[in-house]
């Protein structure tokens, strides 16, 4: 179907953003034992779901729905904070709808389906003629307008966006099929043995958990879900494998809607481990990361308190205050101290003659005088305590911490209190 510039341009108004925030993000260990992962803190200043956020704010999809459930608190003020600017006088907010209880149903959200389902009288009243569905807690960004255009020339009921990953990464994904036509023909969740694509050995079309739905299609399969007894209500499980074969179901290729940053590969991060937190962290301390922030043309927006600027205190032979190669955020202290190949978020503090090499610390830590870390995470608010040695004796640092099989250690205030316990 040809579509006018005008269509398109317009469609945006008429689609309604429902972020899922909800996840526990249990394989982050202590980093969300109090929060949801989509509000864990990221790159120095943001939270996971700025990135979701700001790709609908800079597309042109300002009527945002989120949804919430597990430890959500530090996430609402988060966005309660930062997400006001949108004018409701345009009919453009951000709405936060947490997990209720109500009269007709006493349970939590069973799955992603039935979260949306729950949630189609508050998506309703808005009378989208689109719903675009979101995961909260994956860090990319994409033009969703190029992603409405393909979804609207198709005249697809439902469109999933999909990224090429190779085979041995796409056990952990729902993994489509499609025709020449870009239709989908077939779809696994979580295959051991997923299908690649053809002509491509060895790589697979993943699903990125990002679908647009034709509204009134969309609640009325949500509807039809939620009365079958046999189902999860998983999008990926259930409704996707169910409708391939009775509607338009169509993939939408991530590389031709992604904000590229010149020449690099489409950037699309899942952090939801240890290791993967820890290096999706660490590549923003490149010279060139494949995640470009300083994009002005596409900004990933925030809320971060008002802060002085990095301080690096002490210039002597043996005491400078010293950084290289590495991101510090606002009101960071480095007094005396050297970092090397870290990230240090707001309000770090690391005192005289500690050392820290390709390490991720989170907001408000404080790294206790000779310290020396190399390879570790440190959770938000723990206090390091002086001459504490990791990364050099794995053994030691498995007893004491959480070490991955790929050797970053996180610590957390409550590994470090049961050191002196």
């Amino acid at each position: 179907m040809q579509l006018s510039v005008r269509d398109i341009c317009h469609a945006p108004k008429y689609t309604v953003a429902v972020i899922m925030a909800g996840g526990r993000g249990s394989r982050l260990m202590d980093l969300t034992r109090e929060l949801s992962k989509p509000g864990l803190d990221f790159g120095g200043k943001y939270r996971i779901i700025d990135f979701a956020m700001s790709n609908c704010v800079n597309s042109a999809f300002r009527r945002i729905v989120v949804l919430t459930q597990y430890n959500s608190h530090r996430l609402l003020e988060h966005i309660q904070f930062g997400w006001n600017f949108l004018p409701a006088i345009l009919d453009e907010f951000v709405h936060v709808l947490p997990a209720q209880q109500v009269l007709e149903n006493d349970m939590w959200y069973t799955g992603t389906a039935d979260a949306v389902y729950q949630n189609i009288p508050n998506i309703r009243d808005h009378n989208p003629e689109n719903v675009l569905i979101l995961a909260g807690d994956h860090v990319y960004k994409m033009d969703y307008r190029l992603f409405l255009e393909d979804h609207l020339c198709l005249e697809a009921d439902m469109t999933v966006a999909c990224l090429e990953v190779p085979q041995a990464l796409a056990k952990e994904f729902g993994v489509a099929q499609v025709d020449e036509e870009g239709r989908i023909t077939g779809f696994v969740e979580k295959s051991e043995d997923p299908p690649c694509i053809p002509g491509k050995p060895g790589i697979c079309l993943a699903s990125m958990g990002i679908y647009l739905f034709k509204a009134d299609f969309l609640f009325r399969e949500l509807i039809r879900d939620a009365e079958d007894p046999n189902s999860s209500h998983d999008f990926g499980k259930d409704l996707i494998p169910y409708l391939i074969s009775r509607a338009r179901v169509f993939a939408h290729r991530y590389e031709k809607s992604c904000v590229k940053n010149l020449d690099k590969p489409p950037y699309w991060r899942d952090v939801g481990t240890v290791d993967a937190y820890w290096e999706a962290n660490m590549e923003l301390t490149y010279v060139d990361p494949a995640l470009n922030l300083y994009d002005a043309d596409w900004p990933i927006f925030t809320y971060q308190q008002q802060l002085p600027g990095a301080k690096f205190v002490h210039s002597g032979p043996h005491r400078n205050g010293l950084a290289i190669a590495s991101v510090l955020s606002g009101g960071c202290i480095v007094s005396g101290a050297t970092v090397y190949q870290s990230l240090l978020f707001s309000e770090v503090c690391v005192h005289s003659h500690a050392h820290l090499i390709e390490c991720v610390v989170l907001p408000k830590a404080d790294i206790g005088g000779g310290a020396r870390l190399r390879r570790v995470v440190v959770a938000r608010g723990t206090r390091i305590p002086p001459g504490l040695v990791v990364g050099e004796d794995p053994e030691a640092d498995a007893r004491r911490f959480y070490r991955t099989a790929n050797g970053i250690t996180l610590i957390s205030q409550e590994m470090v209190d049961r050191l002196v316990s």
